[in-house]
């Protein structure tokens, strides 16, 4: 047999089998614009305005509709009062997580936490964690003041520090407050759990 009707019949199957695919995924999905084959709906979405495409796909079918981006499907929620509807009204029902094959794959299952678990496992880690944070103070009066704290002594530090790289020597220059900034959350975190404040200088604070 011919190469070419080879690779014909191969697509020609791929194509078909794309096809029924997405004829049984739409049955049980939200309506949408009919995909193409393979690509899906990549050419109906202008990828420089994908707001006013996807407003102008909602004026078509509604504020919940699905396209298919490649193979995948995906349902897209458009608008304020939808959006509110799913995430707070039905909150619990939206609170679930995609999977992550390729940390599922590598990992074998192993590494799970917050940030790559998902399903009833995330779900009770993140109650976990949100339960130990407020019980740290979170939401509450007591880190609040931690911060107000920190803030005085980041103006403090502002003021006298030699960390700044300098743009200038003249006085009054302006110099990068990149390090500072990013010591001030963290001494926060470390008043709150450890209740002990560290020196912008310190070496232990450092390492």
């Amino acid at each position: 047999m011919e190469p070419l009707v080879v690779l014909a019949l191969t697509l020609s199957c791929l194509l078909l089998l794309s096809l029924w695919k997405q004829s049984c995924e739409k049955r049980k999905l939200p309506p949408g614009p009919t995909p193409f084959p393979i690509i899906g709906n990549i050419l109906q979405v202008d990828v420089k305005d994908i707001y006013q495409s996807f407003t102008k796909l909602s004026k078509a079918y509604g504020p919940v509709f699905t396209l298919y981006l490649g193979g995948q499907p995906t349902v897209v929620l458009h608008g304020y009062e939808t959006v509110k509807e799913a995430l707070i009204d039905h909150g619990e029902e939206f609170a679930g997580r995609g999977r992550l094959p390729v940390f599922e794959k590598v990992s074998k299952g192993v590494i799970k936490g917050i940030i790559f678990s998902n399903g009833n496992v995330w779900r009770n880690r993140r109650h976990l964690s949100l339960m130990t944070m407020k019980n740290l103070g979170m939401g509450k009066r007591s880190i609040e003041d931690h911060v107000q704290e920190e803030a005085l002594c980041l103006v403090e530090e502002l003021r006298t520090t030699n960390h700044f790289t300098t743009v200038s020597n003249s006085s009054g220059s302006p110099c990068d407050p990149i390090f500072i900034l990013a010591c001030d959350p963290c001494n926060v975190i470390c008043s709150t759990i450890l209740l002990n404040h560290f020196d912008y200088k310190d070496e232990d604070f450092l390492t």
